[in-house]
């Protein structure tokens, strides 16, 4: 009778672990801590001059978590190893102007959208003219950051591509002269490339398509619900559009209702 009792202890104590488990939400207020992967991508997520992260993914998480009434931790990450790191439990999201590809939303739990963006073709300012169309751009080749969109874009048009580590480092294949163009979200490219910012002999051009940015937990986590429902709140209080219109991006946002 021991015996059946003590197993029927083991049984329920593992299964009431489980279900503890199973709630991520539960998990990172245990913690005390929403780790957060991301790259260096301005106007997303970046560092001021005292070495802090900013940028509007990274204050929209730090309110997150200050919702939730956990810390927030930045740790930046390899963009082709995210659901690794994710799954890992290195990392509890992805929050980095992460566009929703099929393999993104088969392999993460997403939020709804909050922002539009596009991949673009970036390149000399000094050569812009002859780069306008699609043709013109097919013989060049492309610095792409390993794992993203735009290397999956480039891949579908049968583009030569260079995998570099992110898309700061592709600007910089472009900048350098290493590579003839870079292939970079519209966001980035309007943050840092033109008259005013650091890329100024850079210009970009052709649109390659359309996409939406959103964030990734672990699938079937119920963090996704949690930040669906505070985007609702921010969007209704106007707190959103107001560190929107900071970074600039108030034209991209994707209103959740």
């Amino acid at each position: 009778m021991k015996k059946i009792f003590a197993l029927m202890l083991v049984l329920v104590t593992a299964l009431s672990s489980c279900a503890f488990a199973e709630s991520d939400l539960e998990y990172v207020k245990g913690k005390g801590v929403l780790v957060v992967g991301i790259t260096d991508f301005q106007p997303m997520d970046y560092k001021n001059e005292k070495g802090e992260w900013i940028g509007f993914d990274a204050d929209l998480a730090k309110a997150f978590a200050e919702s939730l009434g956990v810390n927030v931790e930045f740790q930046e990450i390899e963009w082709n190893n995210k659901i690794l790191e994710l799954n890992g439990k290195n990392i509890d999201c992805v929050w980095n102007g992460m566009t929703l590809t099929a393999e993104v939303k088969a392999a993460m739990e997403c939020s709804k959208p909050y922002c539009n963006n596009a991949q673009i073709v970036v390149v000399p300012a000094n050569k812009a003219e002859n780069y306008k169309t699609l043709e013109s751009v097919k013989d060049l080749t492309f610095a792409v950051e390993h794992g993203s969109a735009g290397n999956e874009v480039a891949t579908a048009n049968g583009f030569k591509v260079v995998e570099v580590q992110d898309q700061a480092s592709a600007l910089m294949e472009v900048a350098s002269g290493s590579s003839s163009a870079a292939i970079i979200d519209s966001l980035m490219a309007a943050a840092m490339v033109g008259p005013g910012t650091g890329y100024e002999n850079l210009i970009y051009t052709v649109g390659l398509n359309s996409e939406e940015y959103g964030v990734g937990f672990r699938k079937g986590s119920d963090l996704a619900a949690a930040l669906n429902e505070f985007f609702a709140k921010g969007y209704a209080d106007g707190s959103i559009q107001k560190l929107a219109a900071i970074y600039r991006i108030q034209a991209a946002l994707v209103e959740n209702n």
